[in-house]
């Protein structure tokens, strides 16, 4: 990780965690269960859940060039995927995200939303879902951008304008999501859908996965 990206644990909510934490191990000492206990998923390695962080980073220089051949590879406690990043209708979007990945900003973070046969979603630094690199880019998607199974893109608050995004991503798990073109692209699944689908299949009714799935790391390469 390099030395550009400032991390601070938010304190009330490691508190609550530790709070938490130490309840737990309470109910342990009393016959209660540990994180031993926490179910198995097959291809899933048992992990912990990340602590809250806040991030602050500056925007990045434009770096990527339109059409240049890039893939992400993102390394999972589930498995490894590989992303297409598309440079060529998504320069901007991709030179951030390649950007927060050389700066190790995903490394250790989790997929917080996972909505079965619909998405998987990841890289928030405070876990909820609300949280951000510390900057943000506006860089419209081409009007006919249809995000179906297998394409990447940027989520966004409803009320951010079009095309806004910061450091959390979507992969499309269902055939279409009917999404009008708003979520800036980043590109589509090239190698490892079988890992997305691991992940999607640990969807629950409050869109969280049932074990905790973190995101080891992101490297970028070429071609």
């Amino acid at each position: 990780m390099q030395e550009g990206l400032k991390r601070k644990r938010i304190g009330l909510a490691a508190l609550a965690i530790a709070m938490v934490a130490m309840l737990a191990g309470s109910l342990a000492g009393c016959g209660g269960s540990d994180s031993s206990d926490a179910p198995k998923v097959a291809g899933c390695e048992q992990v912990d859940a990340p602590e809250p962080e806040e991030v602050s980073l500056d925007a990045p220089k434009q770096t990527v060039k339109p059409g240049e051949e890039l893939t992400a590879v993102v390394k999972t406690s589930c498995g490894t995927f590989e992303i297409a990043l598309n440079t060529e209708k998504a320069p901007e979007t991709t030179n951030s995200f390649a950007y927060l990945a050389r700066e190790g900003f995903y490394d250790g973070l989790d997929f917080n939303r996972v909505v079965s046969g619909f998405v998987v979603q990841g890289g928030d630094p405070l876990v909820g879902g609300d949280g951000g690199p510390g900057y943000t880019i506006t860089e419209e998607p081409p009007a006919d951008t249809a995000y179906t199974k297998g394409v990447v893109a940027m989520a966004k608050d409803l009320a951010a304008p079009s095309g806004q995004s910061g450091s959390q991503f979507f992969v499309v798990t269902s055939l279409d999501t009917g999404y009008p073109p708003e979520y800036a692209l980043l590109g589509r699944v090239g190698k490892g859908f079988n890992v997305v689908t691991r992940i999607d299949e640990l969807g629950t009714p409050d869109e969280k996965p049932k074990v905790p799935v973190l995101i080891e790391s992101v490297t970028i390469a070429k071609g």
